[in-house]
């Protein structure tokens, strides 16, 4: 067997005493591998000096054995063959360590999700599988070395990134913990998605009366940095010591604390309006789904925060009307230039939601094309009281009441067509209950149609809501639609659906067809992930590191997620996730220092060539090139370095050793293999 020899050190390699415990799982393992022939094939192996079973590996009385065992037959290294590493290797390792054992000498075999669960009907096959899987690990931790963590600093500051209601309920709970926090929000105004809604569901309170409170406590919360029209620009660091810097975009327009900084006595923006009138640029207003106009200097919407106007220079002329009318407060600056901003910050936050799916793609729809077909979004405006109609449901197409209104679900969702998305977008079916409620409500007479797959009502009071819009009247019509097609004359709209219970299709006439269209990952979101160094799902929804256990923190130390930018999620669990993230993100802040594991690259400068190839591999930005006495060679950050392998495995000149995963404990591992344990 080869030695594995750290380049750090010169000691040569004790003599391998190796203790290998099984687990029985109950009948997870036991059910499917014969334990006692696993255990006595063990005993055969090179290096082992103990070999032991149990019921419950994990269990208490299985780890003080472990600890037990350890002393009493002088074991350097330990072998638990059970379930997966990801759920239970840390609890072995406590119980390593609690035997005088380095944690870092220990090794697990997975027989259950990896053998015993799927070979559940080949026990012969299962247990000959599970002794390759025993002999493997063994081989492994027979040159396995110490290996000690190393602690950084934290700084006491932290930073979300989107600000809506997920984004803003994190930072509420981060600043209440007393941790200065950066709140960064790429639109003129916080509140995300959230703030186009009229009525959430199901308790149908007016979105915009809970979520305006929440608003301006984020507005004056003594520990927030609020910095709206921003975005993230780059990126150093690693845990507990984030260097980011952040484009605070121009908006023309000085806040009173601006404009006191520049010596303006009284000046700077108080949202008085003056400004608006004048403008003589008209442009569609994006809130309003462009069904509302506004200037090229602007609010956002009444309720914005912070209260303040916002040119846009794709569309302002600087004709300087608005500087005229702004007088003596010079509020006004036209010739404001982006600021790039860098601060320090522990731990981040990433809450950049959800977009709608462009569902113009799917052309058999008619949405663009056809003017009585909106979407779910625009309808929310329609029927919104500050939306452009005044909360008055007209058709786009004359402003007339529609009476008879279909409602399209899973509308690019649940699609495998390789045009929309094969996911649910989980909140659509209660939203379009929600509207067809509102319909009802607010135009006597008025009939919805719900063209649905299934209904998905998943949530507290959301089955009985339901069921309430069923005895309101609203007309439920399984199967998916095909096609919409319009009269040229009366712009109304035929659908065209296959009733799947009745077994018959159907054409039916409405005035209007709203389409609960999929939701997808926000542009800015790929591209700030990508800035962290965090993985997402392949449809672009970013990936938790673990999805029962961990489902706010990330595979990058320090970065957590909150909202729908993990997935498509309702308000109730998106502000439910933000607040498990900031509780996950305020940790190693109040601890002021945090434990990072040892799975680093070390890089052998006599074999560095420092060609630099392996600088651009990594995906954690954690290598680079120095001079060091007279040659450049490569250098490892060890805080930021997951121990990936990837410089590793591409290194030419076999100058970097991976921690944990050296190449003479691999080439062990697949020697194992091959050899069937006769090295």
């Amino acid at each position: 067997m080869a030695e594995a020899v750290s380049p750090t050190t010169s000691k040569k390699p004790e003599t391998p005493r190796i203790g290998v415990f099984i687990c029985h799982c109950g009948t997870n393992i036991a059910g499917s591998i014969d334990i006692d022939a696993v255990k006595e094939y063990a005993k055969t192996l090179p290096n082992v000096a103990y070999v032991d079973d149990y019921k419950y590996q994990c269990s208490m009385p299985g780890q003080v054995n472990i600890r037990e065992q350890i002393d009493a037959n002088k074991l350097t290294g330990v072998v638990v063959a059970a379930c997966t590493p990801r759920l239970h290797e840390p609890t072995f390792r406590a119980a390593s360590k609690d035997g005088g054992l380095n944690p870092f000498r220990f090794e697990m075999a997975n027989i259950r999700e990896q053998n015993s669960w799927v070979h559940m009907h080949d026990r012969e096959g299962a247990t000959e599988k599970a002794k390759d899987a025993v002999r493997i690990a063994v081989a492994k931790a027979a040159l396995l070395e110490d290996l000690y963590p190393k602690s950084v600093p934290v700084e006491r500051a932290a930073m979300v990134v989107g600000a809506g209601v997920a984004g803003m309920q994190a930072a509420l709970d981060l600043a209440n913990a007393g941790i200065k926090t950066y709140l960064i929000e790429k639109e003129p105004s916080i509140g995300g998605r959230m703030s186009q809604l009229d009525k959430t569901f199901p308790t149908l309170d007016c979105s915009q009366c809970i979520l305006t409170p929440k608003m301006v406590d984020v507005g004056r919360a003594e520990n927030i940095v609020l910095m709206v029209n921003s975005e993230v620009e780059d990126v150093e660091g690693y845990i507990g010591n984030f260097d980011v810097t952040i484009r605070r975009k121009a908006t023309g327009v000085l806040s009173p604390e601006e404009a006191e900084a520049k010596g303006i006595v009284g000046g700077g923006c108080t949202g008085c309006g003056d400004c608006g009138p004048v403008c003589p640029v008209t442009k569609p207003n994006e809130f309003e789904m462009n069904m509302a106009p506004r200037k090229a200097i602007y609010i956002y919407h009444p309720q914005v925060v912070p209260l303040l106007y916002t040119i846009d220079w794709d569309s302002c002329v600087k004709c300087g009307l608005c500087v005229e009318a702004c007088g003596e407060k010079k509020a006004i600056d036209l010739e404001m230039q982006d600021e790039l901003v860098q601060v320090k910050v522990g731990t981040v936050i990433l809450a950049t939601g959800y977009e709608v799916f462009p569902i113009e793609n799917k052309e058999e729809w008619g949405y663009k094309r056809y003017d009585n077909v909106i979407t779910s979004l625009e309808f929310e405006r329609l029927i919104c009281a500050s939306g452009p109609t005044g909360g008055h449901l007209v058709r786009p197409s004359d402003g007339e009441t529609p009476m008879r209104i279909g409602f399209v679900l899973c509308a690019g969702s649940r699609d495998n067509t390789g045009i929309g998305k094969p996911y649910c977008s989980r909140f659509c079916c209660m939203y379009s209950l929600k509207h067809a409620h509102q319909i009802i409500e607010k135009i006597p007479g008025a009939v919805p149609y719900i063209f649905y797959m299934d209904i998905r009502s998943f949530g507290k009071m959301y089955e009985e809501f339901y069921y309430r819009i069923q005895d309101e009247g609203a007309k439920f019509i399984r199967g998916r639609v095909s096609n919409i097609q319009e009269d040229p004359v009366t712009k109304n709209v035929t659908v065209y659906v296959e009733d799947t219970l009745l077994g018959r299709p159907m054409e039916i006439e409405l005035d209007m067809v709203v389409l609960a269209a999929a939701v997808q990952p926000t542009e800015l979101t790929n591209k700030t992930r990508k800035l962290f160094g965090v993985s997402c799902s392949q449809d672009g929804w970013l990936l938790e590191a673990h999805p029962k256990l961990n489902p706010c923190g990330t595979t990058t130390a320090g970065v957590f997620l909150a909202g729908a930018c993990q997935g498509p999620k309702d308000i109730p669990d998106s502000v439910a996730q933000a607040e498990g993230a900031a509780s996950a993100a305020s940790i190693p802040i109040h601890k002021g220092e945090v434990e990072l594991e040892p799975y680093y690259a070390m890089c052998i400068e006599e074999k560095c060539a420092g060609c630099g190839m392996c600088v651009n591999l990594c995906p954690y930005q954690a290598l680079s090139l120095v001079e060091k006495d007279g040659r450049t060679v490569m250098q490892v950050t060890e805080a930021k370095c997951k121990g990936c392998g990837t410089c590793g495995g591409f290194c030419p000149g076999g100058a970097i050793w991976m921690n944990h995963f050296a190449t003479p404990q691999i080439v062990a591992q697949i020697d194992a293999f091959l050899l069937g344990g006769e090295q």
